[in-house]
């Protein structure tokens, strides 16, 4: 494997964090350092010789900066292999070899994030740097690149373990990196790009990944590509797990529907909510959640809107679950949980939830918009003689959040802001109403005044029909069916209130 010295370097970075001591070793071991504009600044300041790029290409730097290395003397010293005709040429005009670049990119996503200035956006885009990185690792058989300041200390311990040598191995790895970083950095250019746009193009770049205890089964191996912590601060617990990730996922996507809310508990499994309720405290929200259905919560993802408290958490931890998430704890309560060693805690801190998702099908990928439609009472249409009570408009409305986070075929039944009954991922609307009924009565509830949410429209009337003859007196479902009709003529005849969202929300 070809050993090779680092003689020379140009360095060309954003952030000088963790700079020095690179540079400070390469000044140990002799290398010759070229650089320009603020980084030939920061590396004079630590009193290290540096060449100008200028003095070398005989261009100063132009166009406010936009171009600087952009020269066949650079290009020329990163390119050439160190065989005969190519060092010929370096020679013949007078082009230093270069063996190692070191660029950190103009912050290009971090300024699409904080402004909507085009122009202070169109400024990060790197254009010299993201040429170095390319011919470095290019050439990567004789130079060493490191891409981001992510390499700043690979190259550092390289540096000191192997007194300014490299391995192929090594520059092979560095420049794995190095096109990571091009290829996600030109995806981040090209999103913002195509924003809007007609172009419908899959392009992604997630830079954070994490490596699972295994997939959905313990067969299958998993890996989570994500910044899990920019959306929770892990408290305690386990490793998760994919099983946990889907879960969680599903959990924040209901609580974000609630975060403004009263205190509000909902009890997730297998992605599904089995408890769901609204209190005037957290403990009596946690109380009437548990009570839709206690067998299921067992080994369940748990999680609510407000801090959770002692009381609380005392009841909770009576309980086994998976993961429990809230925006904070009482000192005494994470006090508490936070014995059980194995279970997860996570304080969220934000209940954020793309706009876009996507998922793997067949030999491709399907991407949509998020499903992020919220029923209000103004949206509402009365489409029976009898209107809903007040009452019922409330519990209607908590129906539908409560069916919209249901798989299909979806049904939720609902009584004082409390999910007493829910029937989901049948073939059949009415085998998820019956499955909705019996689980209700299993768990004691009075059906008499609660009220029902389908997920999408009745193409017949049999639903409104059991639900009926289960003392259920409202109803919301999006409307649509040819025989929309015949389900609303049912209701008139019966007493029944029926409202009309327009918006259906399947869940497969």
């Amino acid at each position: 494997m070809a050993v090779k010295k680092i003689n020379s370097a140009l360095i060309s970075v954003f952030s000088k964090d963790g700079l020095a001591p690179i540079a400070q070793e390469l000044h140990k071991l002799g290398v010759k350092i070229y650089s320009t504009g603020g980084t030939q600044k920061f590396i004079e300041g630590l009193d290290i010789p540096v060449t100008s790029v200028e003095s070398v290409t005989s261009y100063p730097s132009i166009l406010d900066g936009r171009v600087k290395t952009l020269h066949p003397k650079v290009f020329g010293g990163l390119l050439a292999r160190r065989e005969e005709s190519h060092l010929n040429q370096l020679k013949e005009y007078e082009i230093p070899e270069i063996d190692l670049v070191i660029v950190d990119l103009y912050p290009f996503e971090e300024t699409v994030a904080s402004t909507d200035d085009e122009s202070a956006i169109i400024e990060k885009i790197d254009i010299g740097g993201i040429s170095l990185i390319r011919a470095a690792a290019k050439n990567f058989k004789d130079v060493v690149v490191v891409p981001s300041k992510e390499e700043y200390g690979m190259i550092q311990e390289l540096l000191v373990q192997k007194q300014g040598f490299t391995d192929e191995t090594d520059r092979k790895e560095l420049a794995r990196r190095a096109f990571k970083v091009s290829s996600n950095y030109d995806v981040a250019i090209f999103n913002y790009f195509n924003e809007g746009t007609a172009d419908l193009s899959f392009k992604y770049s997630i830079h954070r990944s994490d490596i699972l205890r295994y997939g959905e089964n313990p067969h299958q191996e998993g890996v989570f590509f994500g910044d899990f912590d920019e959306i929770f601060v892990r408290l305690g617990g386990k490793p998760i797990s994919y099983n946990n990730l889907v879960d969680i996922d599903a959990a924040v996507q209901i609580m974000r529907e609630f975060k403004d809310a009263e205190p509000t508990f909902a009890i997730l499994k297998h992605t599904n909510t089995c408890g769901l309720a609204s209190r005037d405290t957290l403990y009596d929200a946690w109380t009437a959640a548990l009570a839709c259905d206690n067998v299921s919560a067992f080994g369940g993802i748990f999680i609510c809107n407000k801090s959770v408290d002692l009381k609380t958490a005392e009841e909770i931890n009576k309980l086994f679950y998976e993961v429990l998430i809230a925006p904070d704890f009482d000192s005494d309560a994470f006090d508490l949980l936070s014995k059980k060693k194995k279970r997860v805690l996570l304080k969220i801190k934000d209940f954020y939830v793309n706009k876009r998702s996507f998922r793997s099908l067949l030999n491709g990928v399907v991407e949509q918009d998020m499903d992020l439609q919220t029923e209000t009472a103004d949206i509402l249409k009365q489409v029976t003689k009898q209107a809903p009570s007040a009452r019922e408009v409330e519990d209607l409305l908590f129906a539908s959040i409560s069916v919209k986070h249901l798989k299909s075929n979806g049904i939720a039944l609902v009584k004082n802001k409390q999910l007493i009954g829910m029937g989901c991922g049948q073939p059949s609307r009415v085998d998820a109403l019956k499955q909705a009924i019996v689980k209700a009565k299993a768990f004691g509830f009075d059906l008499d005044g609660a009220v029902m949410a389908s997920d999408a429209f009745f193409p017949f009337p049999d639903c409104v029909e059991i639900a009926n003859k289960e003392g259920i007196m409202a109803v919301i479902q999006p409307g649509g069916s040819i025989k929309d009709g015949q389900s609303i003529a049912y209701c008139d005849a019966n007493d029944m209130s029926m409202m009309m969202t327009g918006t259906r929300h399947f869940k497969h």
